[in-house]
């Protein structure tokens, strides 16, 4: 049911209930799995510096948040401790740009109409969903054999599919956008 369209000076987007609530829940866990931004107390989190860097355990922050130098993990670690943070608030504000046109969902779902920024905002945050997701399922070059051979009971069917209308809704975009 979803649909994406060039409008003037923007992007069309459509999606069916069902679809605006996958991906409003999709941006919760983001925004979950990202962690709640710093309270401000620090002074070096005031500019976005983090005293304590280091790579995440979690493959899926590691997969959104990879090693600057693969060879170097103390210059990894100093790139880590400037950017981490401002790359952080970056897909916080994509996620919270997708909620923020989702929030006009109705029973027959939502239309947004987005300008550029928000169209391309919408594409880093379905990009880190899609990130997410293809970590946890690790995804490869053969993921579509992989699903088709999968029982339709398995529960990961259900994220294979929501990858795949993902993927399909932001190519949709990105045509749409350039």
């Amino acid at each position: 049911m979803s649909t994406v369209e060039k409008v003037d000076k923007g992007v069309r987007v459509r999606l069916g209930p069902e679809e605006a609530a996958l991906v409003r829940a999709l941006m919760e866990q983001l925004q979950e799995l990202l962690g709640a931004p710093p309270d401000g107390g620090d002074e070096l989190a005031s500019l976005g510096i983090t005293a304590e860097a280091r790579r995440p355990d979690d493959p899926v922050l590691a997969r959104l948040f990879p090693d600057a130098y693969r060879d170097d993990g103390e210059a990894s670690g100093e790139f880590r401790r400037y950017t981490e943070m401002g790359l952080r608030e970056g897909k916080r504000e994509a996620a919270d740009i997708v909620l923020g046109a989702l929030e006009g969902a109705t029973a027959d779902g939502v239309e947004a109409v987005l300008d550029v920024p928000q169209a391309q905002a919408w594409l880093r945050a379905l990009n880190d969903v899609r990130l997410a997701l293809g970590t946890r399922l690790d995804i490869s070059e053969e993921w579509y054999d992989e699903a088709e051979q999968l029982d339709p009971r398995d529960p990961r069917m259900a994220m294979f599919a929501a990858y795949d209308w993902l993927t399909m809704l932001q190519e949709s975009m990105v045509r749409a956008i350039w």
